[in-house]
């Protein structure tokens, strides 16, 4: 029972950080180091709230959130995409305001809680038969429909970049851009389309925070999620599927802390909070030592695509 409640738990921590891992491989598929994640994260986050706090919507507060985190998208790929602006600055700036818009948009709603009515429509739903395996039949399958999403989101993403001329058209343009748009593929169009959706990701999982997680506002509620996330790219290979087991590893690092005071073990809390940004810093430290086809980024990775110099 305390393997299933911890494992539960985890699922529950890792799905913003899977939502936003996703919006991550979106961006870097076709070619975008996007390190603005934090910043959708937050824009996500309080849009969510404020929309289902005032709409007591679920579904709106989620479309709000998805929107809006585009919308951040959408600022970084005109800067990046149609102006070539070096997209390392761009996304930390993209971070900087984020952080800006939420606390400014938020000022007034903390400590605000969200409603009964939103948090019904959000409650876990036990899922017949797949709900019964034994561990990990509870955990995964007696969740909020937010949590099912995260999972059919991960699944589809995995089929469109493997079984799909779309899919490998977006990974063309990620590898070589020059030789898809030889090809005939519009190289700006796939990639504004890939950062936009990818934007909508990372607004989802920081309004999984606002509305599922806490489910109330505060500042900085994202508490360096975006980062982990950027780093969760990595270590999931930039395989959506991956990105699942990711999220819910570094989920269950961050409520160890609350799991290991349960039990009675006196452990520092400071270093317990560290716990899930060392073990990020160690992922980042292999991945960069251990490099293989398998798990190697996008070749154009991070440059900007030049017709001209076709």
């Amino acid at each position: 029972m305390e393997i299933s409640l911890f494992l539960s738990a985890a699922v529950i921590a890792g799905t913003p950080l899977l939502f936003a891992t996703l919006g991550g491989i979106l961006n870097e598929k076709v070619g975008n180091l996007n390190l603005g994640v934090e910043g959708m994260m937050l824009m996500g986050a309080v849009a969510g709230f404020i929309v289902g706090f005032k709409t007591n919507n679920a579904l709106l507060a989620m479309l709000a959130a998805g929107a809006i985190g585009a919308l951040g998208a959408l600022i970084y790929a005109v800067l990046t995409v149609s102006l070539h602006a070096n997209q390392v600055v761009t996304g930390l700036s993209l971070t900087i305001f984020g952080t800006g818009f939420s606390g400014f948009l938020g000022q007034k709603m903390v400590g605000q809680v969200i409603s009964d009515q939103v948090k019904l429509s959000l409650a876990p739903i036990r899922i017949p038969l797949l709900s019964k395996i034994p561990v990990i039949g509870e955990p995964l399958f007696n969740q909020s429909s937010f949590v099912y999403l995260g999972y059919i989101s991960a699944i589809l993403l995995f089929v469109y970049f493997l079984y799909t001329n779309w899919g490998l058209n977006a990974r063309m343009v990620g590898e070589n851009p020059a030789a898809a748009d030889a090809a005939g593929i519009h190289v700006n169009l796939y990639k504004y389309i890939h950062i936009l959706i990818g934007g909508a990701f990372c607004g989802l999982g920081g309004a999984f925070l606002s509305l599922v997680y806490v489910p109330a506002w505060q500042e900085g509620i994202t508490a360096g999620r975006g980062w982990i996330a950027v780093a969760l790219v990595i270590f999931a290979g930039w395989n959506p599927l991956k990105a699942i087991l990711g999220g819910f590893l570094f989920g269950g690092l961050d409520i160890l802390g609350f799991r290991l005071q349960g039990a009675g073990l006196s452990v520092n809390q400071y270093f317990l909070d560290m716990v899930p940004y060392a073990v990020t810093i160690v992922v980042l430290v292999i991945a960069g030592i251990k490099k293989n086809s398998l798990n190697a980024p996008p070749k154009s990775l991070g440059n900007a695509y030049f017709r001209e110099e076709r």
